[in-house]
């Protein structure tokens, strides 16, 4: 899974500085707006609500749109949508397993979406229940490696509930149960340790390698659902080699 995790985190900093930029905000302010209504508007009593914060501030949201998302979420404000969480099930190109984690205010639309970027970039929707139980919920914590050794972040986490560390060569990857995120998370904060971001996640049980022209069409596949205000996440069971990622980066 190594390939995915650097493409996806290669991808999310050229996704600051580029054209999707508002897109991104826009997808991190619901997250924000759905996180305050469902724990309340105070971020020290709300992990996920303090963890979707910290995510929008380190992609540059401003503070005023925080403010208001927040406020708009826990009913301090009118305005707020009501939003459903849905997740979509599908296959890509190459067999690859894909799950889509929709947040809505239009069920019909979100559907319609998902199945168009599907259809358009050689995918197709898969029944409830066929793909999901290729993937189990996961706590992931990206630390940027700055002048940290893997042992360092490893002393760290270890007794707060990480399962593992993965080297990403710029970054570090620490995997735990989903339920023990934000004690992992609150580990790195007392040890001074940075980190990048902090999300309940899939991650695949088996994978299935790519080449390079694989690679490229199941990356147009995610990038066109990701495309879509309505989806939050998207997830797939693929994995890249370093040579591969390079080859499609060129």
């Amino acid at each position: 899974m190594s390939g995915h995790s650097k493409w996806a985190t290669t991808k999310h900093k050229k996704a600051v500085i580029d054209a999707r930029r508002g897109k991104m905000f826009a997808k991190l302010i619901k997250n924000i707006e759905v996180a305050a209504r469902t724990g309340g508007g105070d971020p020290d009593g709300n992990p996920t609500l303090y963890d979707a914060i910290q995510k929008a501030k380190k992609s540059s949201v401003p503070n005023d749109n925080i403010d208001r998302a927040i406020k708009r979420g826990s009913g301090a404000d009118a305005g707020g949508a009501d939003y459903q969480s849905i997740t979509y099930e599908g296959y890509g190109p190459n067999g690859v397993a894909i799950l889509v984690e929709c947040l809505t205010d239009n069920r019909n639309r979100a559907a319609t979406e998902v199945r168009t970027a599907m259809t358009r970039n050689g995918g197709a929707m898969a029944d409830p229940g066929s793909v999901a139980y290729l993937f189990t919920r996961k706590g992931v914590v990206i630390v940027p490696r700055n002048d940290l050794g893997e042992d360092d972040v490893l002393l760290a986490v270890l007794e707060a509930g990480a399962e593992e560390v993965n080297d990403l060569g710029e970054s570090f990857e620490v995997v735990s149960e989903a339920t023990d995120l934000i004690a992992v998370r609150t580990a790195l904060q007392d040890a001074g340790i940075e980190y990048d971001s902090a999300d309940p996640t899939f991650l695949p049980s088996v994978s299935v390698p790519l080449d390079a022209d694989a690679a490229r069409k199941v990356f147009r596949l995610i990038e066109a659902l990701e495309d879509s205000d309505d989806v939050q996440n998207v997830y797939a069971n693929f994995d890249v080699s370093d040579e591969v990622l390079e080859e499609v980066n060129a």
